[in-house]
């Protein structure tokens, strides 16, 4: 993935597994010239700090002064990252053998922005990562900063904390501290999904990417219980998460019917924001008639409402069952699988997406 930004919920966990886009690929921005000298210095600045924190994850278990549970959760994670690679056939390299202590609960902020009335979000373009729609900052004071000049400009924007990110194996990433919030199953979905980026990824394509990453990271964790012997996992709330994005996007969509149609400016900002009080009542109306008043998203749906907030929505899952028909097509065999993903990445876009819709 290229990984991870929040949700807050009120009184659970954070819904990192949604909304899991368009974290930045930092190492790789460097390569760019299109932005200011103090962006780019902050970003050198901040990786290479991270680079500095990383210790190998044998040398934190062996070190006596190792919090026991610190040390039990690295244990299991590296179990997660050695079945990664033996039996998901995923690299193996020193990626999520090392270990980064932040002291911080995230190691980054996005930013995201789009003008008032689109969903078409600002980009920023880079060799290597391609265009991306964010732009990460390792300060939340910067990310912030550069948010209130971008609302001055007219422009939507959203500031969301990431807990972590892939650089597409261009460094080792860690293990980071803020990671350790999530279950040990989660962490091993992360490790897998993270290792299928650096395992292929198509530049200009997050829908393909990601989907790509999604699917690798559940038929991995499907697998993954079941050589411990674990039953297939049902996840809590997974049935109010998928209510919770068809709204989203049953919104989006509306809104950029409202865009694209013939009312003035001034109208449709109010249509605009008439939309965001329609998907508010709404959601209101699922939660304490089918949800039992589980308030799980009342701290997203009631804080501050934008066009960038409602970006990331649907890009995760949009080719996971076409990826799924192409692993049954080979009978699950994960090097075969690979190759065939690689194929379809080597397509020209519109052939991709053809291709892609012929296995739905």
């Amino acid at each position: 993935m290229i990984r991870r930004f929040r949700i807050q919920r009120s009184g659970h966990a954070p819904l990192d597994r949604i909304f899991t886009v368009f974290v930045p690929l930092l190492a790789v921005v460097l390569l760019g010239g299109c932005s200011t000298l103090g962006y780019y210095g902050q970003l050198a600045e901040g990786q290479w700090q991270l680079l500095r924190s990383r210790q190998p994850v044998a040398q934190v278990l062996d070190d006596p002064a190792t919090d026991p549970q610190l040390r039990q959760r690295l244990q299991r994670a590296e179990r997660a990252r050695a079945f990664a690679s033996t039996q998901l056939k995923l690299p193996d390299n020193r990626s999520y053998r090392l270990y980064a202590e932040l002291g911080r609960p995230y190691v980054v902020w996005n930013l995201f922005a789009t003008p008032a009335l689109s969903l078409q979000p600002v980009t920023h373009c880079f060799p290597i990562a391609g265009c991306v729609a964010y732009r990460g900052y390792y300060r939340q004071g910067d990310a912030r900063g550069a948010a209130a000049l971008m609302r001055a400009q007219g422009l939507d924007v959203y500031v969301s904390g990431v807990e972590a990110y892939s650089t597409l194996g261009w460094f080792d990433d860690p293990i980071l501290s803020s990671m350790l919030g999530w279950s040990d199953e989660r962490l091993a979905t992360l490790i897998f999904h993270e290792l299928a980026h650096q395992r292929f990824y198509v530049k200009d394509d997050t829908a393909f990417n990601e989907s790509f990453a999604t699917f690798v990271e559940q038929e991995g964790t499907r697998q993954w219980r079941a050589a411990r012997g674990l039953p297939v996992l049902h996840e809590a709330g997974a049935g109010q998460r998928e209510q919770f994005v068809n709204l989203v996007l049953a919104t989006r969509e509306r809104l950029q019917a409202v865009y694209a149609g013939p009312l003035s400016p001034a109208d449709k900002l109010r249509a605009k924001q008439a939309q965001f009080q329609r998907m508010r009542e709404d959601y209101r109306q699922l939660r304490d008639t089918q949800w039992a008043g589980d308030r799980r998203y009342d701290a997203w749906m009631y804080s501050p409402m934008s066009n960038a907030k409602l970006l990331p929505f649907g890009l995760y899952d949009q080719w996971v069952p076409a990826f799924a028909a192409l692993y049954r097509e080979v009978g699950g065999d994960w090097d075969a699988f690979y190759a065939r993903v690689e194929a379809l990445g080597h397509l020209p876009a519109e052939r991709r997406h053809a291709a892609l819709q012929r296995l739905l």
